[in-house]
């Protein structure tokens, strides 16, 4: 079970201030724990300790962040089972889930550790033109300075990680703000790094509400806001954050295209399609929404997925026979029906589930959704999916286009020009092919377009953002 109460990490330290934050059982909708709030006055410290703590990691070796970093992927192992027991109780994420994200977890440190010791620069030829005979040019990446990171409720350890990893290969201080809904994994992560030699100042860990958490976005001491959440606040966010660089990952309502060819292959395409859609409660930004079905295969693949869908177990997520746990809150569940009614009202119609009580939402399954609708145009992020028909492959190519968001994309086919065509087209930060657009490995570059966000993840590309490059230019002789 959790502890009692849980202190935040302020420069490095914990801090008892208060256990003004309830957490809670996201099942029982009781209290699990009770978390520290930090107030303006402690994020206002925070950045002052990261400041100062830039010289020091500076001088922090690439081999010590290393350190660290291994350091982490040992006590994560050995605190396994704290840690998935933590999630499913403070996301109510299933516990299969639960473990499969802190495996994730652990890869992502693991892969910081091998790049701490990558960060390369280059030769520069600078003699282009006889006028720079005898110079040469030679660069570096440099730790951008302080940072602030802001984590989201629905992977609140691993997306937590691909700020955090990065940061410390990076040699960069930083002060994040966990989801207050989802805090604790957060806080046992600024434990085990505060069991490390990291310069004092090098973390903060501040939970705190999102209407006193102004100076996470708008102080100029900060260097880069790295921001995962909804579309309608990041974008909000990148307005007030001035000159800091910004790195946005957002939302989606991925798409998933099941070719004319697949029909050998209907229950494995069938199987992923259900696992992309309502694994953990479709609460994830790449969580298949919609599903595009070729002509040919579609009514065979339509009663192969209802069957699937009917089949997926609701319940308590400690239980390791359920597949569907309650979504993040009562509201959230709220919401999702209220648009799946609004749906059904233009002429959807539920094939499977549509059964909502508090915050359990049955794995549900539409088709005949109008395009102009809430459900078809923005996030679900619950286990809602829609399924469509298509006759031409271009056609689906550009209804998946025919979105605000452009996160990840889905293709199931044989035909490697389709799969060529799709990655030409997609208007989405990444295209998979004969998987659902929720797979993600945690070294690959990982992030959208248009309103999907800005930047990207993964944790080599997360370095680059954290660093800048710094040129120096040599004259041979003078």
């Amino acid at each position: 079970m959790l502890q009692k109460t849980y202190p935040y990490y302020l420069a490095n330290e914990a801090v008892a201030a208060n256990t003004d934050l309830d957490v809670t059982d996201k099942f029982s909708g009781e209290v699990a724990t009770r978390v520290a709030m930090a107030d303006a006055a402690a994020i206002d410290k925070a950045i002052g300790h990261a400041v100062d703590a830039m010289p020091a990691l500076r001088a922090f070796a690439p081999f010590k962040r290393q350190a660290v970093l291994e350091h982490c992927v040992k006590r994560f192992r050995e605190r396994y089972d704290e840690l998935a027991l933590a999630l499913c109780i403070e996301a109510g994420k299933p516990i299969n889930d639960s473990k499969g994200e802190v495996t994730r977890l652990i890869d992502t440190f693991k892969v910081a550790a091998e790049e701490a010791v990558r960060i390369d620069g280059e030769i520069v030829n600078l003699q282009i033109s006889p006028r720079a005979k005898g110079y040469h040019g030679y660069v570096k990446r440099v730790p951008i300075g302080p940072c602030s990171f802001i984590s989201p409720f629905n992977f609140p350890l691993n997306l937590t990680a691909h700020k955090v990893a990065p940061a410390i290969a990076a040699g960069v201080p930083f002060v994040l703000k966990p989801a207050s809904r989802t805090p604790v994994g957060a806080l046992i992560m600024g434990e085990i790094l505060a069991e490390t030699d990291l310069p004092k100042g090098a973390f903060s860990i501040l939970p705190a509400h999102r209407d006193g958490a102004d100076l996470f976005t708008t102080d100029e001491r900060f260097k880069l806001l790295s921001f995962t959440g909804s579309p309608a606040v990041g974008w909000e966010l990148k307005k007030k954050a001035g000159k800091k660089k910004v790195i946005l990952e957002l939302g989606g309502n991925a798409a998933a295209i099941v070719d004319g060819d697949q029909g050998g292959k209907l229950d494995y395409v069938v199987e992923r399609l259900a696992f992309g859609a309502f694994y953990q409660s479709g609460q994830s930004c790449i969580g298949v929404q919609r599903i595009l079905v070729h002509a040919k295969v579609y009514e065979a693949l339509r009663e192969k997925l209802i069957a699937k869908t009917k089949s997926l177990v609701m319940g308590d997520p400690k239980d390791e026979k359920t597949f569907v746990g309650p979504m993040i809150s009562e509201s959230e569940s709220k919401r999702l029906a209220g648009w799946m009614e609004s749906a059904v009202l233009a002429g959807a119609t539920i094939v499977a589930g549509g059964k909502v009580e508090g915050a359990m939402f049955e794995a549900t399954l539409l088709e005949g959704v109008g395009r102009d609708t809430d459900l078809y145009r923005k996030e679900a992020f619950g286990p809602v999916a829609i399924l469509e028909r298509f006759d031409d492959f271009d056609s689906a190519l550009a209804t998946v286009n025919d979105s605000d968001f452009g996160l990840q994309a889905g293709v199931f086919t044989d035909s490697l020009a389709h799969a060529h065509r799709a990655w030409d087209l997609l208007e989405v930060g990444g295209v998979v092919i004969n998987d659902v657009p929720s797979f993600r490995v945690d070294n690959m570059p990982y992030g959208g377009v248009k309103d999907s966000g800005l930047g990207r993840e993964g944790v080599r590309y997360a370095i680059e953002d954290m660093t800048e490059l710094r040129l120096m230019v040599m004259r041979e002789t003078w």
